[in-house]
């Protein structure tokens, strides 16, 4: 197959030139060849290349993560093997995040249902005081919300 110009390779990958540059300049993708006007073209199988990099970049992985995945172990080694090795470094960095996310999730609820006067009051009342306190205003109540 021939080679693509880096401009049809942008368009096929679904990504900007720009990111296609930064990704040769952080060692994820090899130097490209040059056409004869000094153009960056590519093999058609960087567009693979480039897709698995943009899905894994979309979902938080890190530059050095996507590194060790593409190309951080001997290329003898199975895909299969290279998921196994990073997804036991980065399952409990997921799991954190998880818990973090979660916790900041019940606390914006609690938020929606919060009318406290203020946040020293949500702080005193965790954002939920009772009824009889007169903090919901015109008699209102979790309850019928």
């Amino acid at each position: 197959m021939e080679p693509l110009p880096i401009g049809e390779v942008a368009r096929r990958a679904g990504i900007a030139q720009s990111a296609i540059r930064y990704y040769e300049a952080a060692g994820l993708l090899s130097d490209p060849a040059r056409s004869s006007g000094g153009w960056r073209v590519f093999p058609p199988e960087v567009v693979d290349q480039l897709k698995v990099i943009r899905t894994a970049r979309e979902l938080g992985f890190s530059l050095e993560d996507i590194r060790v995945l593409i190309n951080g172990v001997s290329p003898d080694t199975p895909p299969s093997l290279r998921w196994q090795q990073l997804a036991e470094r980065k399952l409990p960095e997921v799991d954190l995040l998880i818990e973090r996310a979660t916790a900041m999730k019940r606390l914006l609820e609690k938020g929606l249902r919060c009318d406290c006067v203020s946040i020293q009051d949500c702080i005193r009342y965790d954002c939920n005081p009772p009824v009889s306190l007169g903090r919901r205003g015109q008699g209102s109540s979790i309850a019928s919300r």
